[in-house]
């Protein structure tokens, strides 16, 4: 199958700020903790996009920075090492500290490195300080996790040579990384190792016998880091839908030699939940048109998965960027005459959901709201990364996230 073309596109870009992988990663790490080095614009977006529980504590905070600070007269660092203390009395639960840079810490030229080493010193042997920047001056707010996970490698013991692995690449919820482990064992590979973690005493080793499938499209430069230290990637789609999911795991079925039969055999029943419960939002998305605006990284394989299994035509799929490493297995599953679009001319691509009039644009969030002012339904991109969508499980949950705003603006027409 051909891929279509790739069209570049430069200009204004309309992202969201890297911090907010932060909501999706303290809940995974249990024992972690982000502390982010930034002003009260970083501690309201973190509030507002992790939509904290009143009664709840979340794992993460933010060291402001005050005027004093950004101007160069206090003492960053000293400041930055009083919180860090507050923080570990108050949680002495926390086996990681994470040190998360911003937009003002980077203006200021803060070395969250150095700081990162000055406080393992202090806190050698109760608790690991790592440092990594997701500030809004990157592509897409995604880069936020591949940032975080690339700050967890040097902490990963090596796999003795010779001992085969499978690594899972990229932050799932932990109900669906229990139905993967299962549907694992049932096929008979193992062991089987995620990253990141659960917790801090779980990190997954990494050798020469280490095979790595992709569960989220962001993760590029942890997979490269981690293949050069041997690890191999198996080239997959990703596992959204039943299609997806299928392949992604035959992409490890056919490295451990398992052969289809048992393959088929063991999803077969997961297959028919999920075929069942996306009949009828099928019913609802079929002929429906969809547009995509760049935002996080999951574009193409969702544009695969509403094409494909839901029968929505698409009008342009536009992404940050475009990796073609890591969408190898994805590009030719589109269709070859889609209008596919790497990077952001805000402006114009505005012009383009406006002349076309889709039934869905799905976008950030800084998009949507002026966009639903003008009659055109959209659905928050932000909420394909925190809600669970992976797995054959999920298939009919990840179809109605696109299904509902079309309901609701039908409802609203009545």
């Amino acid at each position: 199958m051909s891929a279509p073309e790739i069209r570049c596109e430069q200009g204004q870009r309309q992202v969201f700020c890297g911090l907010s992988g932060i909501v999706w990663l303290h809940r995974k790490i249990q024992d972690a903790f982000f502390l982010v080095v930034g002003s009260r614009t970083c501690a309201h977006l973190l509030q507002s996009a992790a939509g904290v529980m009143i009664f709840a504590e979340p794992r993460f905070a933010t060291a402001i920075l005050q005027e004093r600070d950004l101007a160069g007269l206090a003492d960053c660092n000293q400041e930055l090492d009083r919180v860090a203390a507050e923080v570990l009395e108050r949680r002495p639960d926390i086996k990681t500290l994470f040190l998360v840079g911003s937009c003002p810490s980077e203006v200021i030229k803060l070395d969250l490195g150095k700081a990162a080493e000055r406080l393992s010193e202090v806190y050698r042997g109760r608790v690991r300080v790592l440092d990594y920047s997701a500030s809004g001056l990157e592509t897409a707010f995604t880069q936020g996790e591949d940032a975080c996970l690339q700050a967890l490698l040097p902490e990963l013991p090596t796999r003795p040579a010779g001992e085969r692995s499978l690594l899972i690449v990229g932050t799932l919820p932990d109900v669906v990384e229990d139905q993967f482990k299962r549907l694992f064992d049932e096929l008979g590979i193992g062991p089987v190792e995620f990253l990141p973690p659960r917790h801090a005493t779980e990190y997954p080793s990494v050798g020469n016998g280490t095979l790595m499938l992709l569960a989220q499209p962001f993760v590029g430069e942890t997979a490269r880091a981690l293949q050069k230290r041997g690890a191999t990637l198996l080239t997959a789609p990703y596992p959204f839908g039943i299609e997806g999911t299928r392949a992604w795991l035959k992409a490890a079925t056919d490295a451990w030699g398992i052969p289809a039969e048992r393959l088929e055999a063991v999803t077969a029943p997961a297959i028919a939940r999920a075929e069942k419960g996306l009949a009828r939002q099928r019913e609802l998305l079929a002929g429906k048109r969809i547009c995509f605006l760049p935002d996080s990284q999951l574009e193409i394989p969702m544009a695969r998965f509403l094409q494909r299994e839901c029968g929505m035509e698409l009008v342009e799929v536009a992404t940050p960027f475009l990796d073609r490493q890591l969408m190898e297995a994805e590009l030719p599953l589109l269709p070859p005459d889609l209008h596919l679009t790497e990077g952001q001319d805000v402006d114009r691509q505005l012009d383009r959901v406006r002349a076309a009039r889709p039934d869905l644009t799905v976008c950030g969030l800084g998009l949507a709201n002026p966009l639903e002012a003008e009659g055109l339904r959209t659905k928050w991109s932000i909420e394909l990364v925190f809600t669970p969508v992976h797995g054959f499980d999920q298939a009919a949950d990840l179809a109605e996230l696109f299904a509902r705003p079309l309901v609701r603006g039908a409802l609203l027409k009545v």
